[in-house]
C-alpha cells in the first residue's frame, strides 16, 4: 500500500498567527501549504460573483468542483492566492469576507463539498495544513497537531495592523466586536466546532514575537523527527 504524504495541522481562531507559522514551516520543509479558511472565502466570493444567495447552500456548494485554487508565496507580502489563475489574495484577506465564510462555514453541503477538495491537497512530500478543523476533521491523523491561541484584543491588533497595510481603514472596536462574534459562532457550531483536537500542542502567541512561536515549533518538529 502506498504510503500516504505526512501532514503537519495548524489550527486556531484568526489572529493567532497561523497564516506566518503554515508559510513559514512550508518553506522550511519544502512541504504544499493548504489555507483551508480561504477556500470558504473563495468559495463565498464565487457565490457573490454568480450572485447566488449565500443562504442557498447547496448552490454555494456546487460551485466548489468548479474553481481551480492555488496558493503561492513564501511571505505575507508576496502571498498570492490564485483562482482560476487571477489573484484574488486581497478580497480574500478582506475582514467582510471572513464575515461572508462564517455564513456557510457551518453548512453541511458546503463543508462536505470542500472536504475533499481540502485533502487533495495532501500530495508528497508533505502538507501543512493551516484551519480550524484541520486535525479534528479534515486530517485526523496529522503527525503534529498544533492549537494556536491569542487573547481577542491582540488578535484585534495584529488584524488591524495587517489590513491597514493593505491599504484598509478599520476601527480596533469593530475589529474586536467582528473577532468575538465570530470566534462565539465557530465555538458553539454544530459541525466542527473550533475546538483542539485531544492530541494537539496549544501554543498561546498573545506575548510571543515570531522567532520565539518557531522556537517552540522547532523543539516540537525535532521531538516529532519532522527536523534533525
Amino acid at each position: 500500500m502506498e504510503q500516504r504524504a505526512q501532514v503537519i495541522a495548524v489550527d486556531g481562531p484568526s489572529g493567532v498567527g497561523k497564516g506566518m507559522v503554515v508559510r513559514g514551516l512550508a518553506s522550511r520543509l519544502g512541504w504544499h501549504r493548504l489555507d483551508s479558511g480561504a477556500l470558504y472565502r473563495i468559495l463565498a466570493l464565487a457565490a457573490q460573483a454568480a450572485s447566488i444567495d449565500l443562504a442557498d447552500t447547496d448552490r454555494v456548494a456546487a460551485l466548489a468542483a468548479k474553481l481551480d485554487i492555488r496558493f503561492d508565496g513564501d511571505t505575507e507580502e508576496d502571498e498570492r492566492i490564485l483562482v482560476n489563475g487571477t489573484d484574488v489574495v486581497k478580497e480574500v484577506r478582506s475582514e467582510t469576507t471572513g464575515g461572508l465564510a462564517s455564513q456557510i462555514a457551518t453548512a453541511p453541503a458546503v463543508r462536505a463539498a470542500l472536504l475533499q477538495r481540502q485533502r487533495d491537497f495532501r500530495v508528497a512530500p508533505g502538507l501543512i495544513a493551516d484551519g480550524r478543523d484541520m486535525g479534528t476533521v479534515v486530517f485526523p491523523d496529522a503527525g503534529l497537531k498544533i492549537f494556536l491561541t491569542a487573547s481577542a484584543e491582540e488578535r484585534a491588533k495584529r488584524r488591524a495592523n495587517q489590513l491597514s497595510a493593505r491599504g484598509q481603514v478599520v476601527r480596533l472596536a469593530d475589529l474586536s466586536a467582528e473577532i468575538r462574534a465570530r470566534d462565539e459562532r465557530d465555538r458553539t457550531r454544530a459541525v466542527a466546532p473550533l475546538v483542539p483536537a485531544p492530541d494537539a500542542v496549544e501554543i498561546d502567541t498573545s506575548l510571543l514575537n515570531p522567532a520565539q512561536v518557531f522556537e517552540r515549533i522547532d523543539e516540537l518538529l525535532k521531538t516529532r523527527g519532522f527536523l534533525r
